[in-house]
């Protein structure tokens, strides 16, 4: 398969390709699906996936609103981190104030994917006054890890990603595949979350043509990534943020999907959730930790309803 067929994975979707600069050199790039002169709802995706995660729910949602999904940075078609740096996720938390100052927003919104769910759960709560709507998928809040893991995984990562940092210095190419086996290991690394017919929407914005093996393609994210040095958060930091969370706030789970924290954490910070103002939440008869891209008719309907009940009556939308 070539890459300008590859391109054709998304050619009939109504969206607009943006680039936003970012503070310390380089760019953000997303799609903006819907009226620009509407302020979006921003759609974050999860970790290692991209804004094509949303390729198959955006279109589903009201025509009323628009959406910005973006891809982190050393994702999809935005800049890599500079040269030494390290990926963490509290890294991404300037990201809705570099959107909110690019286009003049007082507010933002937000509908959040497994990592990117990190990145708004915390902007909300340290920015009670900036965030007016959230809608979650797969997660709530950062994830509680245990002390011994999180050791063993540090001391792994640390000198890891010195190793990843020197390989894209000095420009060797990563592995290359054919597509049918890109689509593999994206079905392998998600342990069956994303489908052999879905795993085009994340691989159109993640793969480049090999220069070595023709006919081949390489992932050309940022291999750093792969070596995200995500500390989590204390259960009890969440939960004291957990409660100043007083916007409407929708989380929606897959009732089979995995759960990657001990099951004691997250019933502790949903029992919370359920005692806030305007939360909600939907539990979906799914095993796919990426139900927004594998089954998004079962969720569209609900966000819709979601949006219409508070768009006016809480939120500034």
């Amino acid at each position: 398969m070539s890459i300008n067929n590859l391109n054709k994975v998304t050619q009939s979707l109504k969206f607009k390709e943006i680039k936003i600069n970012l503070p310390y050199g380089g760019h953000l790039s997303g799609k903006w699906w819907g009226n620009r002169s509407v302020r979006p709802f921003v759609c974050l995706h999860g970790y290692l996936d991209n804004c094509g995660s949303f390729d198959r729910l955006i279109p589903l949602l009201s025509e009323e609103f628009s959406y910005l999904a973006i891809d982190f940075p050393g994702h999809g078609k935005s800049s890599w981190l500079p040269k030494g740096a390290t990926y963490h996720t509290n890294g991404l938390l300037h990201l809705p104030t570099v959107l909110m100052n690019e286009f003049k927003w007082d507010k933002i919104s937000f509908i959040s994917h497994s990592l990117g769910t990190h990145v708004a759960f915390v902007y909300a709560a340290i920015h009670p006054d900036k965030v007016d709507m959230m809608i979650t998928i797969e997660a709530f809040k950062p994830l509680k890890r245990e002390t011994q893991n999180l050791m063993m995984q540090l001391q792994n990562l640390t000198e890891k990603v010195l190793i990843a940092d020197q390989r894209n210095q000095n420009g060797i190419e990563p592995p290359s595949y054919t597509i049918e086996e890109i689509t593999e290991l994206l079905i392998k690394s998600t342990f069956g979350s994303v489908t052999k017919e879905t795993a085009k929407y994340l691989y159109e914005r993640n793969i480049e043509p090999s220069v070595k093996f023709p006919g081949k393609f390489f992932f050309s994210r940022d291999n750093r990534m792969k070596l995200n040095l995500d500390l989590g958060l204390y259960q009890d930091v969440s939960i004291d943020l957990l409660k100043k969370i007083k916007i409407p706030f929708f989380f929606i789970k897959a009732a089979k999907a995995f759960l990657y924290e001990k099951r004691i954490y997250y019933e502790e910070g949903l029992e919370v959730m359920k005692n806030v103002p305007f939360f909600e939440y939907f539990l979906v008869d799914s095993s796919s930790h990426h139900l927004h891209l594998t089954e998004p008719e079962k969720i569209a309907p609900k966000i819709n309803n979601f949006i219409q009940k508070y768009k006016t009556k809480i939120s500034h939308l």
